[in-house]
């Protein structure tokens, strides 16, 4: 019986992740499916592209919410039933799966980048922080938000375990997740690699020619 509950939190969390919001909010709005448009990624950046703000913010800030929910709600109630970081870990790393390949949009799911951050928020503050200054630095150097997502992503589990035994105590199963995270995220932007190469990607506040 003790097995089958961080199971059950780890498989509901998934499905929590599964829920493609810009899909959602896009149908409830009346906007056209993100999926159909742009570069048919159901993310809050191509949702943006529909001309709607409130659509792509919410998108955003559901697509967090998915991420960072499991994981705090298993590190605030989760001891009482003999689960820990490592179990909250799981269960973020679950709902990034989930975002990636949602069983309820037949698995073809966005990047990732906001449910990613959303369980660094759950797992720790100070480590979504450092994250976040290293996406806005790249970000405000370069202008391309892909390689700031890229960056920030490789870094997360650099700076985590740089706090390791200074600002907190490292979790074999936090670390693992947010490895793992990283290494999706990169391979979901493959395509924007070929173009950051290329010299081809499209900088912010730039249309693309």
């Amino acid at each position: 019986m003790e097995i089958l509950l961080p199971i059950a939190v780890v498989f509901g969390s998934y499905l929590l992740g599964s829920l493609s919001f810009a899909v959602i909010v896009s149908r409830f709005m009346g906007l056209a499916d993100p999926r159909s448009y742009g570069s048919k990624n159901p993310g809050a950046t191509n949702v943006l592209r529909s001309g709607s703000k409130k659509a792509a913010i919410l998108t955003l800030l559901f697509d967090a919410v998915k991420g960072g929910l499991p994981v705090g709600l298993v590190l605030a109630f989760g001891p009482a039933y003999g689960l820990g970081a490592g179990t909250a870990a799981l269960a973020g790393l679950a709902a990034f799966l989930g975002h990636l390949f949602p069983v309820f949009f037949g698995f073809a799911g966005g990047k990732g980048v906001a449910t990613a951050v959303g369980v660094l928020v759950g797992m720790n503050g100070l480590l979504a922080l450092t994250t976040l200054a290293t996406f806005g630095i790249v970000l405000y150097f370069s202008r391309y938000v892909s390689l700031a997502s890229i960056v920030a992503a490789v870094f997360a589990p650099v700076y985590y375990l740089f706090g390791d035994g200074v600002v907190w105590q490292a979790d074999g199963a936090e670390v693992l997740s947010l490895a793992v995270m990283a290494l999706l995220l990169v391979w979901r932007h493959r395509e924007n690699i070929n173009r950051l190469v290329a010299g081809t990607e499209a900088k912010l506040g730039r249309k693309k020619g």
